[in-house]
């Protein structure tokens, strides 16, 4: 029966995709005014083979000074899990919850460092409560919204 354990691995914790842009530098660097600072989060999986997934967390950090961005930062944090033998019932949550909780505190430190490498003070992004996140996309689907994990 060892075989039907369930299993839960990571296998990597790795960061996909990062850029930072300044397309008004340096005018818009002389602005003393106060930038606004828009920040949009998003979690994707994708089962990339039998009991393999990827789990993506993405952060999209934009400041503007009135309609002008001062920056923008695109940073994709991921991470490949390994999950067997799981009831189909709990395969949801440790997708839309725990694996997101695992891979959320990289991507925070790789913005913060980026942002801060580009000559700006880091913006800290705050802790996200995963499990209210999955709960509110489960609702969706319910209403006719798409999946989490996509094949």
């Amino acid at each position: 029966m060892a075989d039907q354990d369930p299993v839960f691995n990571i296998q990597r914790v790795y960061l996909k995709e990062a850029s930072l842009e300044q397309p008004n530098s340096p005018a818009i660097l002389l602005d003393q005014e106060q930038p606004s600072v828009e920040i949009n989060l998003g979690v994707n999986a994708e089962n990339v083979a039998e009991g393999i997934f990827e789990i993506t967390v993405t952060a999209t950090v934009q400041t503007k000074i009135q309609d002008k961005t001062v920056f923008l930062c695109e940073c994709k944090q991921a991470g490949i899990f390994e999950v067997r033998n799981v009831p189909d019932d709990q395969m949801g949550p440790i997708i839309g919850i725990a694996c997101p909780q695992i891979v959320y505190p990289y991507l925070r430190g790789n913005v913060a460092d980026l942002i801060q490498r580009g000559g700006f003070p880091p913006v800290h992004l705050a802790e996200i409560n995963f499990q209210s996140m999955y709960e509110q996309q489960q609702a969706q689907q319910g209403e006719g919204g798409s999946p989490i994990i996509t094949q």
